[in-house]
């Protein structure tokens, strides 16, 4: 039982192989956007960068393709992957559908127990010093992640394997990356609540919903990022 959750440390496990250290290590600085999207990825330069050899290094690469992040074209060699505005909306409308699905079957499953750990991760997500100042929400991965616990307290193995494992480090690189739109942090936060409340009180209808809501909304700002991205350049050429 989680009575109060902590920040996470990240420590190296002594039986943890040196490819499974670099291959965590490559996948965080991918979701965080310290690797940028659309980036080449060099083996020398990421064998030098870690201290790897090109086996365990090449390992590593091959499970970063299978999580999507990487994608390898031909000739050119494997980069950090960048969907286009087209291929993101559609990652959303999986989303959508998905986590509210899972949001319902959650409100029929998941323990007493499990809610109020929920809860606790919101507490925790409200102390983050970026939410606080207004910059960003909070993003640490699995048991601190309310979407991870949502589904995971779904009960279905299958929802579990798609939304945690294949699409699961995508989908985190992408709310990360839009979740500093200003003002989307305390909208969020507030969703978030209302998608717990439902859940709480066994209203696997209305729980679905709000997720659906809450997921849409997500998509409607990351179609307004990308027609503010494209207006400089309308402007400048309705003045060529």
């Amino acid at each position: 039982m989680l009575h109060e959750l902590e920040l996470p440390v990240t420590v190296q496990d002594d039986s943890e192989t040196l490819s499974e250290n670099v291959f965590r290590r490559i996948q965080a600085a991918i979701v965080k956007g310290e690797i940028a999207p659309g980036s080449k990825i060099s083996e020398p330069e990421l064998a030098r960068t870690y201290g790897i050899s090109r086996g365990p290094l090449r390992e590593a690469i091959h499970r970063l393709e299978g999580q999507r992040l990487l994608v390898r074209i031909p000739h050119v060699g494997a980069r950090v992957v960048s969907l286009s505005q087209a291929e993101l909306i559609e990652l959303y409308e999986i989303r959508e559908s998905l986590e509210g699905m899972a949001c319902r079957l959650a409100a029929e499953r998941m323990t007493v127990e499990e809610i109020e750990e929920l809860r606790q991760v919101l507490n925790t997500h409200e102390r983050d010093a970026a939410f606080q100042a207004g910059v960003g929400y909070y993003q640490q991965e699995g048991d601190f992640d309310f979407h991870y616990r949502i589904i995971q307290g779904a009960g279905n193995r299958t929802l579990t394997q798609m939304l945690c494992g294949e699409l699961y480090q995508l989908v985190r690189m992408y709310r990360i990356q839009f979740s500093v739109t200003p003002n989307r942090p305390r909208q969020a936060f507030a969703e978030h609540h209302r998608i717990l409340d439902a859940i709480a009180d066994r209203d696997g209808e209305l729980a679905e919903l709000l997720m659906r809501r809450h997921i849409g909304a997500s998509k409607r700002n990351i179609a307004r990022h990308y027609q503010d991205a494209a207006k400089p350049t309308a402007t400048k050429r309705g003045e060529s």
